[in-house]
């Protein structure tokens, strides 16, 4: 076999072996396209640390990075953001009443649960009667947590 064909076939070998290590880094860092479940009871909140052992009151956020925070309370998850508006990337919130996850525009907020933090508010499906979207159930929050006057 000439010099030239070997040089060629070790160079395209090199240059399919160098593609397929990249599209699997890229694929290590890429954002997961949907929930995932965290290590329950291993994994701390991203925002008070607390670890994560409630499904019904868990929330998560995506980063572009790939990295994924978690939450044990969705008071956390929507105080997270409004105060790390850099923080952007999908979120779900675990289904207080179900075994699911809510794409957080599918998300809305009841009032008057026990959770972790005592944020007081359980996410359930967009169907719900009386349930709050994030950004009124994130203004709640935030006047229930303003100093009295």
């Amino acid at each position: 076999m000439p010099r030239e064909r070997r040089s060629f076939g070790a160079a395209a070998l090199v240059s399919l072996a160098l593609a397929g290590a990249a599209f699997w880094v890229w694929r290590a860092v890429a954002p997961p396209s949907g929930p995932v479940e965290p290590a329950w009871d291993r994994v701390a909140c991203a925002r008070c640390h607390m670890l994560v052992s409630d499904p019904a009151f868990a929330a998560q956020l995506h980063l572009p990075s790939g990295e994924v925070l978690f939450f044990d309370d969705p008071g956390c998850l929507l105080l997270e953001r409004a105060e790390h508006p850099e923080r952007t990337g999908p979120a779900w919130f675990h289904d207080s009443a179900g075994e699911r996850w809510l794409a957080e525009g599918e998300a809305r907020f009841v009032d008057g649960a026990r959770t972790p933090m005592g944020h007081g508010f359980a996410a359930v499906g967009a169907g719900s009667a009386g349930a709050l979207d994030a950004t009124a159930a994130l203004a709640a929050l935030r006047a229930r947590e303003a100093p009295a006057r």
